[in-house]
């Protein structure tokens, strides 16, 4: 089995905060050529401050630019069923690989509330969907039992584990072996190769975005059975993330390291994110030290 690598990719904004569409397709461009697959409208990508309409038109841009040659996951979750199944069709529409749906965010869900919840979308669109569990964000976290029964649904394909822990993760792994079919994709990127050796179908990066041919060596280099580059490339990946990720809120600090690396993707929506000329130094140092600028 081939081990695929996704990159939560961003969205590119102008400096008055509309979608730079040009450079938006720069960088799925540049992903593609580096040999990595595109996950949009993800965390890194600025979901929470995207329209219903941006998010359609982004991935119509992203799946057009892609043309067929890697595989484009969307994420469609929001808060209300309603909403997201809403944006799953539209995105079944457009004829994406995979749908990715992230929990409920600010409502407080029970575990049989994310059944529905999964369920509910998975039965309005013909797209597989892929559940997606980062419960710092949306303090709504899917059990191991739960993604189990999930995996019963002949539309639910598979899970994106972004909540760092590796018994989590491990258990996720365990489903998909007892449930053939069921594909589980790391989001922690000091996990990528750990979870590759334990059968993991692959990972959906937000570092990748600044370091995308690291990424793709570090996946080319499993799929070829030569795990010792395989780990040299991840302790890159891996102590660049602790680097970076040291400094505050992983998606802003990406965001803000590729704006420094290529202004053109601009800054975040997000109102917190502002710049820092203090920060802006030590960012400069870490992407000096991997000879990135």
């Amino acid at each position: 089995m081939t081990q695929d690598a996704f990159v939560a990719l961003v969205t590119c904004f102008h400096d008055d905060e509309t979608i730079n569409y040009d450079a938006t397709r720069r960088q799925v461009r540049r992903q593609v050529e580096a040999g990595n697959n595109i996950m949009c409208a993800g965390t890194n990508g600025d979901f929470t401050a995207l329209t219903f309409d941006e998010k359609v038109a982004l991935t119509e841009a992203v799946v057009t630019e892609v043309g067929g040659r890697a595989k484009v996951i969307v994420n469609a979750g929001m808060p209300a069923t309603y909403e997201t199944v809403k944006l799953a069709r539209a995105f079944d529409r457009i004829g994406v690989d995979g749908i990715a749906v992230i929990t409920p965010f600010f409502i407080a869900c029970t575990q049989d509330g994310l059944v529905r919840h999964f369920t509910a979308v998975a039965d309005a669109v013909n797209t597989p969907v892929y559940l997606y569990d980062i419960p710092a964000r949306t303090q709504n976290h899917i059990e191991p039992a739960t993604a189990k029964a999930l995996a019963d649904h002949p539309n639910i394909a598979g899970i994106k584990d972004s909540g760092g822990a590796q018994d989590t993760l491990e258990a996720y792994l365990q489903v998909g072996r007892e449930k053939p079919g069921f594909a589980v994709y790391s989001g922690p990127d000091h996990l990528v190769h750990w979870s590759l050796m334990n059968g993991a179908a692959g990972c959906i990066s937000g570092l990748g975005n600044v370091l995308p041919e690291v990424l793709a060596a570090l996946l080319r280099a499993h799929n070829a059975g030569d795990h010792a580059e395989a780990e040299r490339q991840q302790e890159i990946f891996g102590n660049f993330r602790k680097d970076l990720y040291g400094l505050g809120y992983p998606p802003a600090l990406v965001k803000r390291a590729l704006y420094l690396m290529d202004p053109s993707v601009g800054a975040s929506r997000q109102p917190a994110l502002l710049p820092d000329a203090e920060q802006d130094r030590k960012i400069i140092a870490i992407l000096q030290k991997y000879a990135l600028l």
